[in-house]
């Protein structure tokens, strides 16, 4: 039986070239020294340096890929380090990519890394995504993942999403010539969890972010049979893996409810905030409706005429559940917000 890669390196305490660093993979006939220069060649859109983020950013820069741009605005908390490798208890408190970027170039000097200490969302999505030749969505959002999905399906991009939640997980590969996230998941659940409300096993979410560093690496190397249009799923507790092809999926019929930026909003539109005010006391926008998502759903509500209706909440799963609700009432012009912490 075959024991890996066990023996010992004979430079060590040397200084390591790149032939020395890559040698392992370029001996692969799957990518030699070609493929190794396809990857030194490719930028990747990282967004997310949590638990999916630290597995994907450490090992593609270990691969050697040349350009890797991290998109993310939280910092690092104590609660993060079973699950996020990449960060110490010295970073507690410094912005995620920034401590990211600091292990990262320890790793591999070689690999050029740009951070975004910010909130990816539906005003600063599109410009990120056409400059990068593929997506990793490793963030914790819904509202997040159809934003890219939208931007990758019209900009022509692979984008690699996956989610872990509790001990369950799945990676696909979307856009770029295939389906659409929103062709697999035409819509979000009637309401969602998170780590911090549902818990989440470090292992579960490394080993699916390392799926994630793997299927992007397919396409880069544009290894056959290409990963484009599958979707795998792993149940951590019963050892069950699973999956499927999706690359006949259809996109859905009919307009989908878009996720806009709050800068976006019209002076003329009617907007309906969803989270209660013990939840956020003052809304951000002016003259906004202050309702529950269940008086949206039982058509409680007077609302006056206006071209589009933009419904906000947290997350935006509720902000969809308020969507599909008012389209059946007849209001067709709906656009969502999702308003983060």
């Amino acid at each position: 039986m075959a024991r890996g890669c066990r023996g010992h390196s004979a430079g060590s305490g040397r200084g390591v070239t790149m032939s020395e660093r890559y040698s392992r993979q370029v001996i692969l006939p799957e990518i030699g020294v070609q493929g190794q220069a396809r990857l030194t060649k490719a930028h990747v859109l990282v967004v997310g340096a949590g638990g999916l983020g630290c597995a994907v950013l450490e090992y593609l820069t270990a691969a050697g890929v040349g350009r890797l741009t991290i998109v993310d605005h939280d910092r690092v908390e104590e609660s993060n380090l079973h699950r996020q490798p990449l960060y110490r208890m010295s970073n507690i408190g410094e912005f995620k990519v920034e401590a990211a970027r600091a292990a990262l170039v320890q790793l591999n000097p070689a690999v050029r890394i740009e951070t975004l200490a910010q909130r990816l969302g539906a005003g600063n999505a599109a410009p990120l995504v056409a400059q990068a030749d593929l997506v990793v969505d490793a963030a914790d959002s819904f509202a997040l993942t159809y934003i890219l999905s939208d931007a990758c399906q019209r900009l022509e991009r692979v984008l690699v999403s996956a989610s872990v939640l509790g001990l369950k997980g799945y990676v696909g590969v979307f856009c770029g010539g295939g389906p659409s996230y929103r062709a697999v998941f035409p819509d979000l659940p009637g309401q969602a969890g998170s780590c911090a409300q549902s818990g989440v096993l470090g292992t579960a979410v490394g080993v699916m972010g390392t799926l994630q560093a793997h299927l992007s690496l397919a396409v880069l190397l544009g290894l056959q049979p290409p990963v484009l249009g599958r979707l795998l799923s792993v149940d951590f507790l019963t050892l069950h893996v699973g999956g499927f092809s999706f690359q006949g999926a259809s996109e859905p019929e009919g307009a989908a409810f878009a996720f806009i930026d709050p800068a976006d909003v019209a002076p003329n539109d009617l907007v309906i905030d969803l989270r209660s005010l013990a939840e956020a006391p003052r809304s951000p926008f002016a003259g906004a409706l202050r309702v529950d998502v269940e008086a949206v759903e039982s058509a409680r509500l007077s609302m006056p005429g206006a071209p589009r209706v933009v419904v906000c909440c947290r997350t935006g799963v509720r902000a969809w559940r308020a969507a599909r609700a008012l389209t059946a009432q007849g209001h067709l012009n709906v656009a969502l917000i999702a308003l983060g912490e």
